[in-house]
């Protein structure tokens, strides 16, 4: 049986529901799930593109993210090594989109705590990847874990836990608009 998710950390996600147990869960974002995207979901936050941030892939309650290495990031020009902000914002988008990932409707999020542990330094000149987990979702919280590595997840330089508010504004979701448009722009069966 492949790996999913974080070595060794099973991920056991529950939510509040008024759905029979046996019925098959529905994401928001599930028609985005798989490798490459088809939409950028760090597209519409400036600090991310600036930090070159991609999201490699998405999953139930999971997500991927990478951070293509750049001198810009040099945190410690003597070793190379990234600033550590660099690896916080990786982890906390990276946490925030598996959130995304374990939603049922589009509500905003936000950031409530993350812990982030540093194992070691980043090797220098590599690029950064994060993988984040929703581990557990509740109708206002959902609780997370990940972790940041260079070449192997089983290798990690951080790991992190966080909480997140899930409906921290009374709005729509940017995403509603932009997966609608998109949708609209993709040709369907009859065309």
């Amino acid at each position: 049986m492949p790996r999913r998710g974080i070595p060794g950390i099973r991920l056991a996600v529950t939510a509040s529901s008024d759905k029979t147990p046996d019925a098959p869960r529905k994401y928001a974002i599930e028609s985005m799930f798989g490798d490459s995207p088809p939409l950028d979901l760090t597209e519409h936050i400036p600090h991310c593109r600036r930090l070159g941030l991609e999201v490699v892939s998405l999953g139930p309650s999971t997500a991927t993210v990478k951070i293509p290495y750049s001198e810009e990031l040099v945190g410690d020009p003597s070793r190379g090594v990234v600033f550590g902000g660099v690896i916080t914002t990786l982890l906390d988008q990276t946490c925030g989109m598996a959130t995304l990932c374990s939603l049922e409707e589009f509500e905003t999020i936000a950031t409530i705590d993350l812990r982030i542990d540093y194992l070691r330094a980043a090797e220098a000149g590599r690029d950064l990847i994060g993988r984040g987990e929703c581990y557990k979702l509740t109708r206002h919280v959902a609780f997370l874990r990940g972790i940041a590595y260079e070449s192997s997840p089983e290798e990690p330089f951080a790991t992190c836990i966080g909480t997140f508010m899930v409906g921290s504004r009374p709005s729509e979701h940017f995403l509603t608009k932009v997966i609608a448009e998109r949708d609209s722009d993709e040709p369907t069966e009859r065309e």
